[in-house]
């Protein structure tokens, strides 16, 4: 080949071209170009564009605006609040623990929230709250029902079946339809003073009601002062047992101040003073007393 022939140009890349390429074909590489690129592009125009406070007040303001429109529209709006399941009293309550100010956005009603509101009054054994079409706010409410009255020094209280404080009474008069009990603690023991109210049905207008002693037991008080004093376990039992002998003796129609029935083996009775102090009197006609 001549000293003057043109050199040939060689096409194969430099080594550092070569290696750049080969470095830009790498999936690490190749994923930041196509997603981290456009991500720190996209942050730094959004972090221009909220550095500016007029530009973030217009934002916050537009997305507002949107939003109360459509929370605004009256397919949106509850009108009236419904309440079913309760009675005239307790659906005041409701409605003074839960003042909405109608007509108001679905958007704006915490549901769950309100029902804890209801749930929380005594009355209250359980309560449902959903918003109906037409904007109607429906609460369904189940009311606890009392079946005793509860005297104690703070005053007189209607009680469920579980022992549910449910209202205050300012008179026993006001609730002469329900049986009463009495004594710290018989709050805790409805469901067993109940099976004592029915298995004393016998005694009729004769019972007065129910009084817990020392928290552990039941004495049943009766007109005329009398008392059956019943045993820790197995109370309803031990009445019966003093029913039974009553319809066959009328024991409780006699002179009876009270029947011990705390040891089930040696059932105790205990006469009036007038009974007793008439017993020494026959016993002993020639004395002056009891010795």
């Amino acid at each position: 080949m001549g000293r003057d022939a043109p050199r040939r140009i060689d096409p194969a890349p430099s080594r550092l071209n070569y290696r750049i390429q080969r470095w830009m074909l790498t999936p690490g590489i190749r994923l930041g170009l196509r997603i981290g690129v456009p991500l720190c592009l996209a942050f730094a125009a959004g972090t221009a564009f909220w550095a500016d406070e007029a530009r973030r007040d217009a934002l916050t303001g537009f997305i507002a605006e949107i939003r109360a429109s459509i929370q605004e529209r009256p397919e949106f709006m509850v009108k009236l609040m419904v309440i079913d399941g309760a009675g005239t009293n307790l659906a005041q309550d409701i409605r003074e623990v839960v003042p909405l100010d109608f007509p108001v956005s679905s958007f704006d009603l915490d549901v769950a929230q309100i029902r804890d509101v209801i749930t929380g009054l005594d009355p209250v054994k359980s309560a449902s709250v959903r918003v109906r079409p037409g904007g109607i706010l429906q609460v369904d409410v189940a009311e606890r029902r009392p079946v005793v009255v509860w005297r104690t020094r703070q005053g007189i209280e209607m009680l469920d079946e579980t022992g549910a404080h449910i209202d205050i009474l300012t008179s026993r008069k006001m609730r002469t339809d329900l049986p009463l009990i009495a004594g710290k603690g018989a709050d805790g023991h409805v469901d067993e003073a109940l099976a004592l109210f029915a298995a004393a049905k016998p005694l009729g207008d004769r019972m007065r009601g129910l009084v817990r002693v020392g928290q552990r037991r039941w004495d049943l008080v009766l007109d005329r002062g009398q008392r059956v004093m019943l045993p820790t376990t197995r109370p309803v039992q031990a009445l019966r047992r003093v029913l039974a002998v009553n319809e066959v003796q009328d024991m409780l129609e006699r002179d009876v101040a009270s029947v011990d029935m705390r040891i089930g083996e040696r059932p105790t009775l205990r006469m009036t003073q007038a009974a007793t102090e008439e017993w020494w009197r026959i016993r002993n006609p020639d004395g002056d007393g009891q010795d």
